[in-house]
């Protein structure tokens, strides 16, 4: 739940003026700092380090959440900031390659470090007692816990993260996010909570028997991300020409522009996700502590 109230709020925070193509505003290369973004991004960051404290105090420093998930978390943290704060998220609104970039760092970046912090329970640990016991309770029912379940086994969370990213780049939806901003927080939610669950069911993989399982997710996801991104850079049609006047005013080319896009998404993210594999092969290859091999 705290996840799903952290990516809608980001992605409320989005303005249309921010990426809306109507109303063009000079000097693109700008911080913007939202005011939605900035109180989710702070929230979630004191919530994250009040838990961890209190957590550590009563367990010990390392224990419930490590220094490298508490490390994973701020880094991952500092590139959602990065990707809703720092001139790319203004130049997404001028250039699809900059809105390629914002979306990749969101979930190939900022989602599986959040997720590796381990969020959930830290965010609980900075509740009330009381607060923790009926939350506590709560998760427990068999209705949640089956969905959740659901939710984040490996074929679902796999189906919904491809789901959310070949249709979102259907040309005819994405335009509509480009120029509608409800339409437009309905993607940057399907974006990140998508992420959010394929990394939850890839990462907990990676601790139990189903290592094959995230080893199989990973490698697939890399398959079918480069297989659009080389779609897009390979492209001689214009998929997106809602980007032509603001790409025009900056005084690129708007196909070049789409090419850079779809290289994002086919080498950089490709890239991320095949060292990903090579992680998760070598925790699957090594011994791990406690174990004879």
């Amino acid at each position: 739940m705290l996840f799903i109230i952290l990516s809608v709020g980001i992605a409320f925070s989005q303005e249309a003026e921010a990426h809306g193509l109507a109303d063009i505003q000079p000097l693109p290369w700008v911080w913007t700092f939202e005011p939605w973004v900035l109180a989710c991004l702070l929230a979630s960051a004191y919530g994250y380090g009040k838990g961890v404290l209190r957590l550590w105090r009563k367990a010990g420093i390392g224990h419930g959440v490590s220094r490298s998930q508490a490390a994973c978390f701020s880094f991952g943290w500092l590139a959602l900031g990065v990707a809703l704060c720092s001139p790319i998220d203004t130049l997404s609104g001028w250039l699809f390659s900059a809105h390629m970039l914002q979306h990749e760092i969101l979930m190939i970046i900022a989602a599986p470090l959040i997720v590796a912090g381990r969020p959930l329970g830290a965010w609980a640990w900075a509740l009330p007692e009381s607060c923790r016991h009926r939350l506590h309770f709560a998760t427990h029912m068999r209705w949640l816990r089956l969905g959740w379940r659901w939710l984040t086994a490996p074929l679902s969370a796999w189906w919904l993260h491809a789901l959310a990213l070949w249709l979102w780049h259907i040309p005819a939806l994405f335009q509509a996010a480009l120029r509608n901003e409800g339409i437009h927080v309905l993607q940057h939610a399907s974006f990140f909570l998508s992420a959010l669950l394929f990394w939850w069911a890839v990462i907990n993989g990676m601790h139990t028997a189903q290592r094959g399982w995230s080893m199989l997710l990973v490698f697939t996801t890399m398959l079918h991300t480069a297989a659009l991104g080389t779609l897009l850079t390979l492209s001689t049609a214009i998929w997106y020409p809602a980007y032509l006047r603001p790409t025009t005013a900056l005084g690129l080319d708007l196909l070049e522009d789409q090419q850079l896009g779809g290289l994002i998404m086919w080498v950089p993210a490709s890239l991320a996700y095949l060292l990903v594999a090579l992680f998760i092969s070598l925790r699957w290859l090594l011994p791990q502590p406690g174990t004879d091999r």
